[in-house]
Order: structure tokens, then sequence, then C-alpha cells
């Protein structure tokens, strides 16, 4: 095996202390990817600390129920950002932090990527508005990789169970705006974003995903 092929093969041993979310619309699969990433990490050794948002703490996971409950059809976007923030503030200093402190390998079900495409890009909140309460709710947290799964309007809507949550149920036009979020902050920083095509089945996605992270971890 030549000294490249090597380095290709054992691109996960620098997963350690790296913090990567898995983020995109509705209906993209990036939670089955999450999972199934979670496993392949694990099955090498390493120690994943997996989350998800909004949730993942105890008060995490009472906003949730907040933002997803229909009864709150009327929130203000600018109450909805903030929510999602409150919970994401208390992710980082009591699950994310702590994680990365011990080297372990933090897998992220949506973070900031996510609030900027819903609420920024879809919602008609300012971008900038946004990275400045995402600084106050994380400090000097910030992820490392941004995996975005993108999909078709049509193939994210195929997907979706019948029983729309809160945020699910907002309509075509606004998915499609959110769709656009989430591409308009790969092309603006490259570097630290990551697209995968997600309109094929989980084991052609999954293939892809593997490959773009051996890259991506691979030095030149």
């Amino acid at each position: 095996m030549s000294a490249a092929a090597s380095n290709q093969s054992d691109w996960h041993n620098r997963l350690r202390g790296q913090f990567i979310v898995f983020d995109g619309p509705d209906g993209s699969g990036k939670s089955t990817q999450f999972h199934r990433f979670s496993d392949f990490a694990q099955a090498r050794g390493l120690t994943v600390c997996e989350v998800r948002e909004p949730g993942g703490t105890l008060v995490g996971e009472e906003i949730r129920n907040v933002l997803l409950d229909h009864r709150h059809v009327d929130l203000d976007v600018r109450a909805e950002m903030l929510l999602y923030m409150a919970s994401r503030a208390q992710l980082v200093a009591e699950r994310i932090g702590p994680a990365l402190q011990r080297g372990e390998v933090v897998l992220a079900d949506r973070f900031v990527s996510s609030t900027l495409a819903y609420q920024g890009t879809a919602g008609g909140m300012p971008l900038d508005d946004i990275r400045t309460v995402a600084r106050i709710a994380c400090g000097q947290i910030a992820p490392h990789l941004m995996i975005i799964f993108d999909v078709t309007p049509e193939t994210a809507a195929s997907r979706l169970n019948p029983l729309l949550d809160r945020m699910e149920a907002k309509g075509k036009a606004y998915h499609a705006r959110v769709r656009e979020g989430y591409l308009s902050q790969a092309r603006e920083n490259p570097e630290r974003y990551m697209v995968i095509d997600a309109n094929s089945d989980a084991g052609a996605v999954w293939s892809a995903l593997q490959s773009a992270m051996a890259i991506h971890y691979t030095p030149a």
C-alpha cells in the first residue's frame, strides 16, 4: 500500500477532538447518516459524544417540546431563534464543551447552521444578528466541519412523516428558502462546509460521505 493510500485509509484517526455537525433540510436523511457515522467511529475505537438540536439536555428537551408543538404556530421568529440558542447554550456548557476537552468526537444533529438557514434565510432574520447571538450562546466553541445533506424539495417531501411537526409543516416555499440558506453558507465558507448529494438511497449517500470525509481528513 502506498503512503498516500495508507493515509487515506486511517483518516478516522484524525477525528479525535473534532466537532462535526450533520445538517440539512427536513427530509434530507441526515439523521440516518449521523447514526451510521457514529457507529462507524465507535467501531474504530473512538469515543463519540452524540447530541441533537434542539435538545440534548434536560433543559434543551423542554425547549424542544415548545419549538415543535403545533400549539405555538404564532411563535415570533425572534423568540424562535432565541429559544434555539438557549437550548444550544445549555448543550455547549453541559455536553459539547466538556466532551471536546476530553478529546472525544462530538457529532451534532443540527447546530448554528440550522438557525442561519431556518430563522435566517427562510425566516427573514438578519444573519449577522443570528451570528452575534450564537457567539454569546456558544462562546469559543464552534464546529470544525458542517456536513450539509442536500436534497431537492420533491425528494425531501417524499421522505417526511405525514404527521409533520411545527417546523416541518411550514410549506414548500419556506423549505425551498431553507435549502438555499444551507447552500449559500457552504458557498461562502467551503473550507468548513461539505455538501453531500443526499437524493440517492441511504447506502449511496453513505458511500459518498465516507469518500468525502476521507479526502477532507487526509493530509495533502
